[in-house]
């Protein structure tokens, strides 16, 4: 197995790019390459479908090896883009409550808030992740997310930024924020204390691509993990995105609420709009949030276009009372009237609200996306910034993009591609297997990834504001 020493031929910091000495002394001689005119995103629309139409009928497009050019692309890398921590500050308000309802409340609150970067912006394509590439990073928030049983709302206003200076985390380049709106009713107000979350993510495996997530609260006992992999396929109008088979959801853990375990499941998606020239993304699926403890679970179901080709954007959706050991409850329709607690209904890229059993009368505010956007990140400083972690070790594409220098961008976005397929075929050839490095395995049968020794040093770091690692061993790209 090939490895990269501390002293191995890197790129620095600055750029990412998988540059040589010799190749670092002809920049010094060569002019610097023209801006190209970017494509429009109607030729941006039909490029991508020019690609797409070689993979009708092909089961799994996220699993074929394909590059796309660099104007296709949005200059982000994958792990930093893909998260679920849009806003952060309902996430560390699971838990609160000392009611089992209340809670699952909570969960939900923040699963209508996890994907907000696809309700507020439109799709994109992000850098492919490469095999060991990692993200790490923080949020600050301000734990001031109201009790759920509450009847008004009104609009909260917006967290400060957070600045970015040498030498000190720095805020991500992507990213504004707003509080969720406060509500008034009868709960007292929470006071604005400020709670960090940290977030640790690897990619684990290649073929096919997965990576692993952990994501940690201490000051509220709360962590989430899971597995990310999708599965896609190319109708001939739009991409169908399903979960990849090592996906199995979002598992949340209350350690204060005696370890009640939370797990959220991923609905099937479409991005359609491909020859209308605006991209969108619908979600016509069901979804599950279960939780054993407490046995109460929620079925999510998201409609999809109506009858005359509108979308809807509509979901609706129960909580009941279920039984672990028979979980055979799939469809809203099975469920039987005496178990129904909650229901659920609204607009998933607006508002959803919920009502109370037994009358169902009155609807409360679950959550308002209206005035939402997603949160900053904090990210380590650049110098301490590890060869193989995102932002740095795509930073020389990204600048190429930015510059407009798009034929560079993509030569240097094959560079990197080209250097894992080397790692790999000198890891076959030498019968070595890959093993990441923040986490115990490549992936694990319930979908629980769990930390190695080294990804809790980084997690703590993250914590404590050390954000200084050793570099890696081995390198996957």
């Amino acid at each position: 197995m090939a490895s990269a020493s501390s002293g191995s031929n890197e790129a620095s910091p600055a750029s990412t790019a998988p540059s040589t000495s010799s190749e670092a002394s002809s920049l010094n001689t060569t002019p610097v390459a023209a801006p190209e005119k970017p494509p429009d995103d109607t030729g941006k629309l039909k490029m991508f479908l020019g690609i797409l139409r070689k993979f009708i009928g092909v089961a799994d497009i996220a699993s074929v090896r394909f590059s796309l050019p660099a104007q296709l692309l949005e200059p982000t890398p994958n792990l930093e883009y893909w998260n679920y921590l849009d806003q952060p500050n309902t996430f560390v308000a699971i838990g609160d409550s000392d009611d089992e309802l209340d809670r699952m409340l909570e969960v939900l609150r923040f699963w209508f808030t996890k994907d907000l970067k696809y309700v507020k912006g439109k799709p994109c394509k992000p850098y492919n992740s490469t095999l060991g590439e990692f993200f790490r990073c923080n949020w600050v928030v301000e734990d001031n997310a109201p009790a759920i049983p509450v009847l008004k709302i009104q609009s909260g206003s917006s967290a400060s930024s957070i600045k970015s200076a040498k030498g000190t985390p720095s805020a991500s380049r992507h990213a504004s924020s707003s509080t969720i709106p406060k509500m008034d009713g009868s709960a007292p107000a929470k006071s604005a204390k400020p709670v960090k979350v940290s977030y640790l993510t690897e990619q684990t495996s290649h073929h096919p691509p997965v990576s692993a997530f952990y994501v940690d609260c201490p000051e509220k006992g709360l962590t989430a993990r899971g597995f990310d992999q999708i599965s896609a396929k190319f109708t001939g109008t739009s991409i169908k995105v399903t979960p990849g088979e090592h996906n199995l959801g979002i598992f949340i853990t209350l350690a204060k609420r005696d370890n009640e375990q939370y797990q959220l499941t991923h609905p099937a998606a479409h991005l359609g709009g491909l020859f209308k020239g605006s991209l969108s993304v619908t979600v016509g699926d069901q979804c599950y949030v279960t939780c054993e403890k407490t046995k109460l679970k929620t079925i999510l179901h998201y409609k999809e276009e109506g009858w005359l080709g509108r979308t809807q954007n509509k979901v609706e959706g129960l909580v009941f009372r279920y039984d672990p050991e028979n979980d055979n409850k799939t469809m809203i329709r099975d469920v039987p009237d005496k178990d129904i607690l909650v229901k659920i209904q609204g607009n998933w890229k607006e508002k959803v609200y919920f009502s109370l059993a037994p009358k169902f009368d009155t609807q409360m505010v679950i959550i308002d996306l209206s005035p939402l956007s997603v949160a900053p990140k904090i990210l380590p400083p650049p110098e301490t910034q590890l060869p193989n972690e995102s932002i740095r070790f795509w930073s020389g594409v990204t600048e190429a993009i930015s510059a407009r220098q798009f034929s560079r961008a993509t030569n240097l976005k094959h560079e990197l591609e080209e250097r894992q397929r080397t790692k790999a075929k000198e890891r076959e050839e030498s019968g070595t297997t890959w093993q990441p490095r923040f986490f115990t395995g490549v992936v694990t049968p319930l979908g629980k990834p769990e930390l190695t020794e080294d990804g809790k040093e980084a997690i703590n770091g993250l914590h404590q504001g050390k954000f200084e690692l050793k570099e890696n061993e081995f390198l996957g790209a």
